[in-house]
């Protein structure tokens, strides 16, 4: 379990390094190159982007299932969506008052979203490396799923909640649903890999022919630059024509059932994953 006092001691400090422009942090992230890595991040530095793979790969990890979250890109889209309006907290209402946030209430932090991330990049490094002399990307996968429990834990702390490293955990794992579900066009979900897991058809069709059949519809899914190109077929209104999908292309997981006979929330891998 993640030492809190220490944890937070090691956050309080990076916090100031992180919205000073002379910080170490900021210097680093205006120097790095673009290209200097296969996915071009733009945001994240190497040392950053090496977290954030590492993270992805265990929040929704790879298996018999299929891909996960690292295959997917996900990293590479949460660095996107913190290079626009949404890293920079361009819609948020950041006056204040800062405190406590209640179930009614949405983000509360005086940080952008690049700012908390980068914040909670750095002080759970500097946590690994004094635990373990290791930073995150560089744990067995065992050490980074005890380091992201005792986030999920610290996160789901209301006491804590007024503390930046408590909302990091939270918008780690929402970004990451996010880019392994979204439409490809916004940089994750390569190969609509998340959709052919639970079987999204994507770009919505014509379905009069499927209507009252009561049976799968299993099809290859469509994403948004699919439906305006020439590879996919439409019909005479413009829709899209889904094309049905082998065994192997759509095979969404079975729910597990409990005892009382209801579904319940498949989560693949550890339990923080989707």
């Amino acid at each position: 379990m993640m030492d809190r006092r220490r944890f937070l001691t090691i956050l309080s400090g990076t916090v100031g390094l992180v919205v000073s422009a002379r910080s170490p942090i900021a210097s680093a992230a205006r120097s790095h190159k673009l290209g200097t890595l296969s996915k071009t991040y733009i945001v994240f530095t190497p040392a950053e982007a090496a977290f954030m793979e590492a993270a992805v790969a265990r929040l929704i990890p790879a298996d018999k299932l299929g891909p996960g979250a690292l295959e997917a890109d996900v990293s590479y889209f949460i660095d996107q969506q913190l290079a626009g309006d949404y890293g920079a907290g361009a819609r948020f209402y950041s006056e204040g008052p800062f405190g406590a946030t209640t179930d009614f209430q949405g983000y509360q932090m005086p940080l952008s979203p690049r700012q908390l991330y980068r914040a909670g990049i750095a002080a759970t490094d500097h946590y690994c490396e004094e635990t373990y002399g290791k930073r995150f990307a560089d744990l067995t996968s065992a050490q980074q799923e005890e380091v992201l429990h005792g986030l999920e834990t610290m996160a789901g702390d209301k006491d804590l909640q007024e503390v930046p490293g408590a909302t990091f955990f939270a918008h780690l794992l929402n970004d990451t649903k996010d880019g392994f579900f979204c439409d490809p066009a916004y940089g994750g979900n390569r190969d609509m890999i998340g959709w052919k897991l639970i079987g999204f058809p994507g770009v919505p069709a014509m379905y009069n022919e499927a209507i009252g059949q009561n049976t799968p519809y299993n099809v290859e899914p469509v994403d948004m630059r699919g439906a305006l190109g020439d590879s996919v077929a439409h019909d005479h209104h413009g829709h899209v024509i889904h094309r049905a999908a082998t065994a192997r292309e759509t095979s969404p997981p079975a729910f597990e059932e409990s005892k009382s006979g209801q579904a319940v929330d498949w989560k693949p891998g550890s339990s923080f994953a989707v």
